[in-house]
């Protein structure tokens, strides 16, 4: 298996688990973000629609903590290893959200509003 393959197949199964989650299957998108020259992990950036982002993220984060637990649990058996990100639309008004972040609440890479000054 190529490392295209495994990265397809990753992809796959993360759309597969989201679509099973929400009300708006058809808004699912999961895609593979190059990371820094050099770094060995394969980031995948989930979009589901405004009302269905609660159903990824579930109760206390549980939901989406499982999910990595699953995309760990694959990058081992391709030798490979795998982030999830779940990134709320750009259509939604940032002025709400106070910063940066993604919609779990870690800091996006690079926001000046995640620096204390």
């Amino acid at each position: 298996m190529t490392h295209d393959e495994k990265l397809d197949s990753a992809e796959e199964l993360m759309t597969q688990i989201a679509c099973a989650l929400v009300d708006h299957p058809d808004e699912v998108a999961v895609e593979a973000v190059e990371g820094e020259e050099g770094d060995d992990i394969t980031v995948l950036e989930m979009r589901v629609a405004p009302d269905d982002v609660g159903k990824v993220i579930g109760k206390q984060g549980r939901t989406v903590r499982s999910m990595r637990t699953i995309l760990a649990a694959v990058g081992q058996a391709h030798h490979l290893r795998y982030e999830l990100d779940v990134v709320e639309d750009e259509d939604e008004d940032e002025d709400e959200e106070g910063g940066d972040e993604d919609v779990d609440g870690a800091p996006v890479e690079g926001s000046e509003s995640s620096t204390a000054g």
